[in-house]
């Protein structure tokens, strides 16, 4: 069999098929004079994927007492699950893996042609001391915080969550430009206009909460533009801001999409942190309402001001976060515990000719 760089998204694996500088056309794909891995001759990826599976029992060994309606196919799993294949269907990543760890699948065929599961993902114990909600759903969570201590809990195991957002730093190097937008007159606003909010005026945000604050910016004029909600006919200033010195962010838009394949990383730990990871990506980009109450800010609140407070040396680990823009697709966001580390330094005003919309029924 042989695969290719193209039939996988994800870095690891891309790396070491890139490593092994093999050209050819790949038979799973299509692709031509590309990247190759032949698992006849190549060995370099069985080690990687016979670990993974490791963590998957099929049905024939779990304890009579475990829901086997909560089964699922190897291959299903990993198409809906774990964004390692790039557009592959299921019977094309069943061949992959099948032909990656023939060994494995010479001697346990089951785990790969019956259903299995993740037997610690029902075992209380395990939970409790590896997953970020231990043994909770992020509905507990999010009740939790809202109607019972807004500020201790001991529902979330922030050591993991600490962890998973060593694996998601991102650097940003002195210079780099972001945006930031303000509804204005036609005469627009000025640099000292456009910072964050004084600590008397800062409302409830994604990522802080009430008088404490944070810089939002976006990575470009068109969700900068998104983000200020304008209506038609309104003017919009839009600032330019300059980082001032080198800063590392927790890029959050990245959390649910870890490698599996990183060095250290603990496989079923984060096979059953997954779901948690994609919830809060999703809740980072949720969109809010003018409607909504500031309670729905919660949640982010708390991760936010815990990534605020991780130390290293003495010094703040993370200058802010990266998320998706709730308005725009294609656009992110950066809050910055800081707004000193940012600075205006040009401003132009656009006024709001049109807007499109765009509606789905309910």
């Amino acid at each position: 069999m042989i695969c290719c760089e193209k039939c996988f998204c994800d870095s690891e694996l891309i790396g070491r098929i890139k490593s092994l500088r093999q050209y050819g056309d790949c038979s799973i794909c299509g692709s031509t004079e590309i990247f190759i891995y032949n698992s006849d001759i190549n060995t370099q990826l069985i080690e990687c994927f016979d670990e993974f599976l490791n963590i998957y029992t099929p049905i024939q060994l779990l304890p009579d007492n475990y829901p086997k309606s909560e089964t699922f196919l190897l291959k299903d799993e990993l198409f809906a699950k774990w964004g390692i294949f790039n557009n592959l269907n299921t019977s094309q990543i069943y061949e992959i893996i099948t032909k990656i760890c023939k060994e494995k699948y010479q001697f346990t065929p089951e785990l790969f042609d019956y259903p299995v599961m993740i037997e610690d993902s029902y075992n209380l114990e395990y939970l409790k001391g590896h997953s970020i909600l231990r043994d909770n759903s992020w509905e507990n969570f999010v009740t939790a915080l809202k109607r019972h201590n807004r500020f201790h809990t001991n529902i979330i195991n922030l050591d993991i969550l600490k962890r998973y957002c060593s694996y998601i730093r991102k650097p940003y190097k002195k210079g780099t430009l972001f945006y930031r937008g303000r509804i204005s007159t036609s005469k627009g606003l000025i640099c000292n206009q456009m910072g964050a909010p004084t600590y008397e005026n800062a409302s409830a945000g994604r990522a802080n909460a009430q008088g404490i604050r944070c810089l939002y910016l976006a990575n470009d004029i068109k969700t900068t533009i998104h983000e200020v909600r304008a209506g038609a006919y309104e003017y919009i200033s839009v600032g330019t801001f300059e980082l001032q010195e080198d800063i590392i962010v927790v890029n959050l838009k990245s959390i649910d999409k870890i490698s599996p394949f990183l060095d250290g990383l603990d496989y079923k730990e984060h096979a059953i942190n997954k779901e948690h990871l994609k919830k809060i990506n999703k809740e980072m980009g949720q969109a809010i309402r003018k409607s909504d109450s500031a309670l729905d800010y919660v949640p982010t609140q708390y991760i936010s001001d815990f990534i605020k407070s991780i130390e290293h040396n003495g010094n703040s680990e993370y200058a802010g976060i990266e998320y998706n823009s709730t308005m725009n697709p294609s656009g992110y966001n950066l809050a910055i515990f800081n707004p000193d580390l940012y600075k205006c330094i040009d401003v132009k005003t656009y006024w709001i000719e049109r807007l499109n919309y765009f509606e789905k029924p309910i």
